[in-house]
């Protein structure tokens, strides 16, 4: 019978491991990435909303920042949230009384 190596075997252990170790570690680094540039959006969003309110008190009206391209971004994504179709459950069946099932 041949002879098992310890330490073969748990070499060969860790090198399955760190391949796993690679993938995982690769998909913490994409998620913190992901939340980073969230975060970074997030930001944005209320210097663009600051920025907004500073306009209109300096005199510029909402029709005229529109018709400059500068609609308040706050209403268009309520617009764009308020048009998606929420999910409905599937219909479900039916049975009658007059069904010999």
């Amino acid at each position: 019978m041949a002879t098992i190596s310890i330490e073969d075997t748990q070499e060969k252990a860790r090198q399955l491991l760190n391949s796993r170790i690679e993938s995982v570690t690769a998909l913490v680094q994409v998620r913190q990435r992901i939340a980073d540039l969230k975060e970074q959006l997030a930001e944005a969003e209320r210097e663009d909303k600051r920025a907004y309110v500073r306009a209109t008190r300096d005199g510029w009206s909402e029709e005229e920042l529109k018709k400059l391209g500068l609609e308040n971004a706050a209403v268009k994504r309520r617009k764009r949230a308020a048009v998606q179709p929420a999910k409905t459950a599937p219909a479900a069946t039916v049975e009658t009384a007059d069904d010999p099932a």
